[in-house]
This record gives C-alpha cells, sequence and structure tokens, in this order.
C-alpha cells in the first residue's frame, strides 16, 4: 500500500481517542489498584508518577514520531530506518500475535458474566445445589459461590495443566462472540475504528463515574480510602516499589506492541502528535489513580463487611460459651469482652482459644489482602456486587465496562498486526474485509486452547511471559535504535520537519540516557528474577481440598516458559 494512498484518521480527535482507548485496558483497573495496596497506599503514587516522567512520555513519544513520519507499520518503520532492524517490527507483529491470543479470552469470561447478570439471583451469589437435592454443593460450600462460579462454572478448570478435558462450549462461544465484534471494529482499518472509538474510549468513564457515586457512599468504604490516601512513605526505600513502577508505566501505555506506530502512521503529516503524547499519558495515568479510588472504596465496602461477619461470629462464640445474654455483647465491644472474659475465666477461655486465633478479626488485615488481575476483576468485585442493592444492575455495569475497556485494547492489538503485514505488497492486494477476517479467524483459533479446562494454566503462562520480557527488551533496542543508529540529530530534524520545533533537552536526555538505562536496569532484574525464581510453579484449583495451593511444574511447562521468555 503507497504511503501517498495511505487513508488518515478523520481528525485528530479520533487519534487522541484511539490511543486512549488502547491504552487504557484492564491494567489501569485490576493491576495499578493491587500495586497501591501492595506498596503503602498513595505512596506509590511518588515512584508511579517520576517513572512516567523519566520512562513513559519519552517513549510514547518517541513510538508517534516514528509512526507518523515514516506512515508505515512497525516492520516498514523500522526497515526504513535500518533494514537490519526489520525484525523489530517482526517482533513486535509476533508479540502482538501471542497478546491476541489470550487477551480476548478476558473479553469472553466478560461476555460471560455479563449475559449471566440477566438473572433475579446472580449465580454467583449463592451455592447450587448438589445431585441429590440435600443441599449445597459440597465445593462450593468449602469455598465461596464467586471462586466456585469463576473456577467451576466460567472455567470449569481442571486440578492441574497436564488433565485437559476438552473444550468448555460456553466459553467458545463467548469467544466467537468477542472475535466477531473485534473484527466488525476493525474491518474497514481506521475508517470503522476510528468511530467505534468515540464510545469504547468514553464510556467507561460514566461507568467509573457512577461505581464512584455508588463505592463512596458504600457501608466502610471510607475505610478503603482512608487506606489508600494514607502513604506508608517507607515502601518508598524498597526498590521493588520503584521496579513495579516503572513495569506499570511502560505496559500501561502499550509500548513496544507496535500498535502506537501502527495508530501514528495514519496521521497528517504535520500533526501535533507532541501534545498528544503528553495527553494521552496523562490520560492513562489519571484513569489509574480515578479507578483506584473506585477500586478502594468497593475494597472498603468488602473488607467492612469481612470484619464485621468476623465480629458477628466471635460474639456468638462468646455467648454460646459462656452462656450469656443475648444482648450481653455488642458488634462494638467484641474485642472488649474477648480479652475481659479470657482474664475472668482462663480455664473456659482456653477450650475455645484457637477458634479465637483462628478467627480473630482485623480490618487492617483485611484491606492489606492484595489481589490482582482476574482474581481482582472477577471475585473480588464479584464478591461485592452481589452484597450490594440491586445487584443486577450493578453487575451489567462493570462488566459492560469491563468488556469495552478490553475491546478498546484488541483494537490496538489488532492493528499492530495488520498495519504491518497490510504494508507488504502481496497482502495490499486483498480486501480489508478478507485479510481483516483471516487474520481474526487464525487468532481465534488458536485461542480455542484458552477455552479448554487446562486453559487458565496456559493463560497464566502467556500472560506471565509471552508479552512482558520480551517487551523489554524490543523497546530497549527501539531506543538504542532511534538515538546511536539513526541518530538523535536525525530524530531532531524528522521533528521539525513535522512539528516545525525540534524537541527540548528534556526529550533528547530522556532518550540518549536516561530511558535506555532505566531499560536496561529492568531487563537485568527481570533476569535476575527469573533466575532466583527456580522451578515456575502455577496455582492449581484442587476440587478435592478446594484450595488454590503452589503447583510445580511439570518438566514440559518448565521448557515451554523457557522458550517464551528467551523469546
Amino acid at each position: 500500500m503507497e504511503k501517498d494512498g495511505r487513508p488518515n484518521w478523520d481528525s485528530p480527535m479520533q487519534f487522541v481517542l484511539a490511543c486512549v482507548s488502547y491504552a487504557v485496558g484492564l491494567g489501569n483497573v485490576w493491576r495499578f489498584p493491587y500495586l497501591c495496596q501492595l506498596h503503602g497506599g498513595g505512596g506509590f503514587l511518588i515512584p508511579y508518577l517520576i517513572m512516567l516522567l523519566l520512562e513513559g512520555l519519552p517513549l510514547f513519544y518517541m513510538e508517534l514520531a516514528i509512526g507518523q513520519k515514516m506512515r508505515l507499520g512497525s516492520i516498514g518503520a523500522w526497515t526504513s530506518i535500518s533494514p537490519y532492524l526489520g525484525g523489530l517490527g517482526l517482533a513486535s507483529v509476533v508479540t502482538s500475535v501471542y497478546l491476541c491470543l489470550y487477551y480476548n479470552v478476558i473479553n469472553a469470561w466478560s461476555f460471560w458474566y455479563l449475559f449471566h447478570s440477566f438473572q433475579s439471583v446472580l449465580p454467583w451469589a449463592v451455592c447450587p445445589i448438589n445431585s441429590n437435592r440435600t443441599g449445597p454443593t459440597e465445593e462450593c460450600e468449602v469455598a465461596t459461590p464467586t471462586q466456585y462460579f469463576f473456577y467451576r462454572e466460567t472455567l470449569n478448570i481442571s486440578s492441574s495443566i497436564e488433565e485437559n478435558g476438552g473444550i468448555h462450549t460456553g466459553q467458545a462461544l463467548c469467544l466467537v462472540l468477542a472475535w466477531a465484534i473485534t473484527y466488525l471494529f476493525i474491518v474497514r482499518g481506521v475508517k470503522s475504528t476510528g468511530k467505534v472509538v468515540y464510545f469504547t474510549a468514553t464510556f467507561p468513564y460514566l461507568v467509573l463515574f457512577i461505581y464512584l457515586i455508588r463505592g463512596v457512599t458504600l457501608h466502610g468504604a471510607i475505610n478503603g480510602l482512608k487506606y489508600m490516601f494514607t502513604p506508608k512513605m517507607a515502601e518508598l526505600a524498597n526498590p521493588r516499589a520503584w521496579i513495579n513502577a516503572a513495569t506499570q508505566i511502560f505496559f500501561s501505555l502499550g509500548l513496544g506492541f507496535g500498535s502506537l506506530i501502527a495508530f501514528a502512521s495514519y496521521n497528517q503529516h504535520n500533526n501535533n502528535f507532541q501534545n498528544q503524547a503528553i495527553v494521552v499519558s496523562l490520560i492513562n495515568s489519571g484513569t489509574s489513580i480515578f479507578a483506584s479510588i473506585v477500586t478502594f472504596a468497593i475494597y472498603g465496602f468488602k473488607a467492612t463487611l469481612n470484619y464485621e461477619n468476623c465480629l458477628d461470629r466471635m460474639r456468638l462464640l462468646l455467648l454460646n460459651t459462656f452462656d450469656l445474654a443475648e444482648d450481653a455483647i455488642s458488634m462494638d465491644s467484641v474485642l472488649e469482652w474477648t480479652e475481659k472474659l479470657n482474664t475472668t475465666y482462663p480455664e473456659q477461655f482456653a477450650q475455645i482459644a484457637d477458634k479465637v486465633r483462628e478467627g480473630e478479626c482485623n480490618l487492617e488485615k483485611e484491606l492489606d489482602t492484595a489481589v490482582e488481575g482476574t482474581g481482582l476483576a472477577f471475585i473480588v468485585y464479584s464478591e461485592a456486587i452481589k452484597n450490594m442493592p440491586l445487584p443486577q444492575l450493578w453487575s451489567v455495569l462493570y462488566f459492560f465496562m469491563l468488556l469495552l475497556l478490553g475491546m478498546g485494547s484488541m483494537l490496538g492489538n489488532v492493528t499492530a498486526i495488520i498495519t504491518p503485514l497490510r504494508d507488504f505488497k502481496i497482502m495490499s492486494r486483498m480486501s480489508n474485509e478478507l485479510f481483516s477476517g483471516l487474520v481474526c479467524v487464525f487468532c481465534l483459533l488458536l485461542g480455542l486452547g484458552f477455552t479448554t479446562t487446562s486453559g487458565n494454566y496456559w493463560f497464566t503462562i502467556f500472560n506471565d511471559y509471552a508479552a512482558t520480557f520480551s517487551l523489554l527488551f524490543i523497546v530497549l533496542i527501539e531506543v538504542i535504535a532511534v538515538s546511536y543508529i539513526y541518530g538523535i540529530k536525525r530524530f531532531e530534524k524528522d521533528i521539525e520537519d513535522m512539528l516545525g520545533h525540534r524537541p527540548n533537552w528534556y526529550w533528547k536526555i530522556m532518550w540518549a540516557v536516561t530511558s535506555p538505562l532505566l531499560l536496561i536496569g529492568l531487563f537485568i532484574f527481570y533476569i535476575i528474577n527469573y533466575i532466583q525464581g527456580g522451578t515456575p510453579t502455577y496455582q492449581a484449583w484442587n476440587k478435592e481440598l478446594v484450595s488454590s495451593p503452589k503447583d510445580q511444574s511439570p518438566s514440559a511447562i518448565q521448557q515451554e516458559s523457557v522458550l517464551l521468555l528467551q523469546y
């Protein structure tokens, strides 16, 4: 496809919304709040914002500049810079394929939960009746209804990665639906994508705002918000907090996949991508903080409910053990009565001491329980939703928002595959409809493996290895190629040609020194962390014990993990 015949975005706003829809995704909702919780609440914002300035903004700016100047996808753009760098663009395409294979599975789960939200009683709110119809299913009763619905009803998960019971029909159909909608969104290139992003980029904010209003009015929400906005400054001395901040910025902006280069290649030559890079980066980070406020309000609600249920169980235990009047102990005086009875009746109290220790009630401990990823999105949120008034309404809103966030990111992921391949003459002869359809069908067929009973274990492997280590390497080579192969001075002239002025000293220092050093540091950290990690392990759902113990990976999985990591 010739550069002169390349389609353009209808307006700069479409491009900005496409970048926002791509960058603002599931990581903002389920990864950033987890890191805040892990590293001292609001104190994590300090390293996060510093890393945004030192790493996120400069690299985001650089990829937009390359795409707009070359007006080609990742393969063509890097080949234009140097024939020896074509493999860099190819690496981005392969990494995007890896991501597409499993990322749309999350959208399939969102569809599954969305469809199940239209019931008089949410299916994850109660345990199903056993086959004898004598009571709740034992597996569900020992765990929780929300865990049972996710692991058994949604995934029908096997007890290990080596056990495969075939494809889950419901999940397979949801995955087909997810890919069908993805195809409709990208079927006509930027002409269809440009229209879709007006909705996928804005509607999630409406839902988040509605959830914010509902969240802060929930019982106990203030406990979660206090936890978030009470910074633990000691965490600033923790190197892992800074490493996690740098990693979160890197992956949240979607660097290295080639999506930003592909999007920018459809811009007008003199489009002001510098301002757009700053705006999109700030929107992305602001969304993470906004989503964290909503999440911590939900955390506070759930933690307070768990804490009060614990106090109630302890109250009943004390009343029954010491034969006290029903109104003798209130919820507020449970802890006080526990100490009093322990001092007054030590021998009698000793009989229940083990139960008291096991069921110790601690609000801070409840808030400290950090959950990320699918556990936060599909278990913790579901647990909170079922306890709200009109749970069906909140469930529909939440999973529809999750679906739009995932679909918005998929637009960028698929564009990162299609755009560079369409730049080849042999591919450009195909119609957009046919070529896009072939890519979607190819990814769908390979992605069906994630809908098997062992699919969630493979999902975890791909999520941990397929698009993490390899991306660090890709972006490190990108910034070195621009700064030291193509040359900063030539890159400055290209930017001047497009914007009418050269980049200031801040951008040049970041590209030439700071960002490469940070990426090298992250690269070394990941290698050391992997080596020191020993035998790779994974969480397995044990149906008999109803737990998630760490299982050692079998040798075949160890080899697969290493292969994916080395890629």
